[in-house]
């Protein structure tokens, strides 16, 4: 689950009740996204408060007992990668185990201008920070952190490529399902180039649940009837993804004044999933089928 974690309706109690909700459903992630600047390009999408991600999920790690916390995406380029490690591994340890680091590039040319970070250089600057960050966990004991995944965000064939070469998982956002299917077929061939194994499939879909089916062939996964929703999470399943992150906010930022649309959406997707899963299949695991 993607919560909002900015926007003029979001304050602690808005965040402390997501948390609750999330994880009194069943579901196994909650994750939040990543600014620091809330600079106009920023506000314009994601108004403030903006709370940033590192603190917020230790602070949900202390009221929450079993759901896992993660980022989607932090923003690689914004912070000294020793920062990032040293941070992920604290929040790791300090949960018990439960975090998923999912990063990216980031998109804010204004932001980056704030922070002093060259834009242009943002694609070799992840990249190489991906490589501190994994090189001070595995070679510095100060920086141990258990095992956290790196699941490696973005759509583009930049992030594809990424994915391969650092990622635990690719971390694809909104998407159509015909054009996953695709992507895959890329994923695929370019682990065969750099002669690796493809990452794990860790998408983020939307989430709007509508009266009637929507039969335009652009509508994204996660978007539709309760039927078209539980159908693309088993398509999505059967394209290979252990865990689907659910994004309800559909861009407009007085959405965060009424998360309990957001939860009632949660609470129908939950209950139909579970139910649709086949009885050869068992009791449902909370990562596969109550996501």
């Amino acid at each position: 689950m993607n919560v909002p974690n900015f926007g003029p309706g979001t304050d602690p109690g808005v965040l402390r009740s997501w948390a609750q909700t999330v994880e009194g459903l069943g579901f196994d992630l909650l994750m939040v996204s990543d600014h620091i600047a809330v600079t106009p390009d920023v506000a314009e999408q994601y108004p403030a408060p903006f709370y940033e991600p590192f603190t917020t999920l230790a602070w949900l790690a202390g009221i929450t007992n079993r759901v896992r916390l993660g980022t989607t995406v932090l923003v690689v380029p914004y912070r000294h990668p020793l920062l990032i490690a040293r941070m992920a591994a604290n929040l790791n340890q300090l949960s018990g185990g439960r975090l998923v680091l999912g990063v990216g590039v980031g998109w804010a040319r204004q932001e980056y201008d704030a922070l002093g970070v060259p834009f242009q250089q943002r694609g070799t600057l992840t990249d190489d920070h991906l490589r501190a960050v994994r090189t001070a966990w595995d070679d510095d004991e100060d920086y141990r952190s258990g095992r956290i995944p790196i699941w490696v965000g973005g759509n583009s064939d930049a992030g594809l490529r990424r994915a391969v070469r650092l990622g635990d998982a690719w971390h694809p956002l909104r998407f159509t399902l015909a054009w996953l299917r695709e992507a895959l077929d890329r994923m695929k061939a370019v682990a065969g180039e750099q002669q690796r194994p493809a990452p794990a499939l860790t998408p983020r879909i939307a989430l709007r649940l509508t009266r009637s089916p929507i039969t335009d062939p652009g509508r994204l996964a996660g978007e539709g009837t309760i039927d078209q929703v539980v159908d693309d999470l088993e398509q999505l399943r059967l394209l290979g993804a252990d865990t689907v992150v659910l994004d309800p906010f559909n861009g407009d930022p007085r959405e965060t004044y009424h998360p309990e649309m957001a939860w009632q959406m949660l609470a129908t997707v939950s209950a139909c999933w579970t139910a649709s899963a086949p009885r050869d299949m068992g009791t449902p695991h909370p990562r596969t089928e109550q996501r």
